[in-house]
């Protein structure tokens, strides 16, 4: 169980309920944290706002199923292991999967020992790789930049999807100066400007990474201009 700490959580997508607190249970009791969900609208939304070391995802859900929520996945976390799970054992469905990113298969029911062996080499893997993953760190912040976790002074914090885009511009541009113009058309890539948007996404970053957010000293304001990392 000293494997496995609390960062390590695992996000379980499948309509059946059975199917989600059976491998809940399965995760907790080797010390693996489980976030549970029944869509694949819903597990999209989730990776936004939280750090997930892995995925279980159903193929046959109602709405968006497995095939479509993996390319999505894909789009926002090439490199975040997914096993597919499916009640149908069809080579053409394991083929199409692994094809789409995911990095293993399952096929219900499963045997308790060996699905629980699975994870934690996945598990094993991931963490594998974000040994050898660049980073990027300043003034006591790093990010991994596989995983995209965030230590900020030896602890772990959550960040939402765009405040991650924000933190990571910052570092990869420490002392360069940024107009709100700039930070908005970079991280939200969009045509329109939104000064508010993105003062408010400041002030959550400093809330974040700043030990004192009444003295700012690593986002500084730079009056009429803009914002500085550093």
């Amino acid at each position: 169980m000293a494997e496995y700490i609390e960062k390590d959580k695992v996000l379980i997508v499948d309509d059946e309920e059975e199917i989600r607190e059976i491998i809940l249970k399965y995760l907790i009791r080797d010390g693996i944290a489980g976030i549970p969900c029944d869509t694949g609208e819903k597990a999209l939304a989730i990776l936004e706002n939280e750090t997930v070391s892995l995925v279980i995802l159903d193929i046959m859900m109602e709405g968006m199923d497995g095939f479509e929520t993996i390319k999505r996945i894909r789009q926002m976390r090439e490199n975040l292991p997914v096993i597919l799970l499916s009640a149908r054992g069809e080579e053409y469905d394991k083929v199409l999967g692994l094809g789409l990113g995911a990095n293993d298969y399952v096929t219900k029911p499963f045997s308790p020992g060996e699905f629980m062996a699975r994870v934690k080499s996945q598990l094993r893997r991931q963490k594998s790789m974000e040994q050898k993953a660049d980073f990027l760190e300043y003034e006591g912040i790093r990010m991994n930049l596989t995983s995209y976790v965030v230590e900020v002074r030896g602890t772990v914090v959550e960040l939402t999807g765009k405040e991650l885009l924000l933190l990571k511009l910052f570092l990869e541009n420490p002392k360069r100066v940024f107009t709100k113009s700039q930070i908005y058309h970079q991280v939200w890539e969009d045509g329109f400007e939104d000064d508010n948007t993105v003062m408010v996404y400041i002030s959550h970053l400093r809330d974040k990474i700043e030990e004192n957010t009444k003295e700012p000293k690593i986002i500084n304001t730079i009056r009429g201009i803009g914002y500085r990392f550093g």
